[in-house]
């Protein structure tokens, strides 16, 4: 049987997207989307997604981490699958759709390669030593370093991601330098294990973070650097509860195909 896929990427984070409206795509297979997502037995992706159809809502996100195992909300993921609903043309320019962590409304330009993404409000940010600590979608550790260039992300994220305090359930690393308006940032993410090229929901949790540890209140907007490009962050503050919060950067079809299974 063969499988029709599509490749996007955001800001250099890629995912396989299939198109399972139909409903006869079984996804319940961990060893399936992991040989799907490797890079050199496989299509190679930092995550798989389905769109598939949702009462009451334009589509459903399902994502799977590189590894096979359901994830938590992924934000360049869900930039990429507004891309992909525009090009099904299950939408036009705007959408409501449901992720795992609940409703997201999104804007996507004439173009089809820039959407916004609206993420869930955040009113919980806590402390470990010097790092801030948050969930924007998916649980995130962001670190203010110097020299982020040629730190060891890998090694330091993994360590982190690894200590008595959040092996179980798993952790994203962030770690975030000061850039002219913005920041730098690189990211270790669970699932995937790794050190990748972008993660949406990280460059959320750093701009959040960097706004209280900087005491910044009301209409806030962070343009963040990451591996795979530019992306941009807005939100509301009003120093207890961030709210209105929106990821925006590229979204972008590489190529489609079909594979074996």
């Amino acid at each position: 049987m063969k499988l029709k896929f599509y490749k996007y990427q955001g800001a250099g984070n890629d995912f396989i997207m299939l198109d399972n409206r139909t409903a006869n795509i079984d996804h319940h297979n961990p060893q399936f989307i992991s040989k799907l997502c490797d890079r050199r037995f496989g299509i190679g992706g930092d995550g798989l997604m389905l769109l598939q159809n949702k009462e009451g809502y334009d589509f459903e996100m399902i994502y799977y981490n590189a590894d096979g195992q359901p994830s938590s909300m992924c934000g360049n993921g869900g930039r990429c699958i507004v891309a992909f609903a525009r090009f099904l043309k299950v939408i036009d320019s705007e959408t409501n759709f449901l992720a795992v962590d609940g409703p997201h409304h999104a804007k996507i330009a004439e173009s089809g390669n820039w959407v916004s993404l609206q993420m869930i409000d955040v009113d919980t940010l806590s402390r470990d030593a010097e790092a801030y600590v948050l969930n924007t979608g998916s649980p995130h550790y962001v670190q203010l370093t110097t020299n982020l260039q040629n730190k060891d992300v890998y090694t330091e994220g993994y360590a982190i991601r690894n200590n008595a305090t959040y092996a179980a359930e798993g952790i994203n690393i962030n770690f975030v330098e000061p850039l002219e308006d913005g920041y730098f940032v690189r990211t270790f993410e669970r699932g995937v294990e790794d050190e990748t090229y972008a993660c949406g929901t990280g460059v959320t949790a750093v701009a959040l973070a960097m706004a209280r540890h900087n005491g910044q209140t009301g209409n806030i907007n962070t343009p963040i650097k990451v591996l795979g490009g530019n992306l941009n962050i807005r939100f509301e503050d009003d120093g207890t509860r961030f709210s209105n919060i929106f990821l925006e950067g590229p979204a972008v079809q590489v190529f489609e195909g079909e594979i074996e299974i």
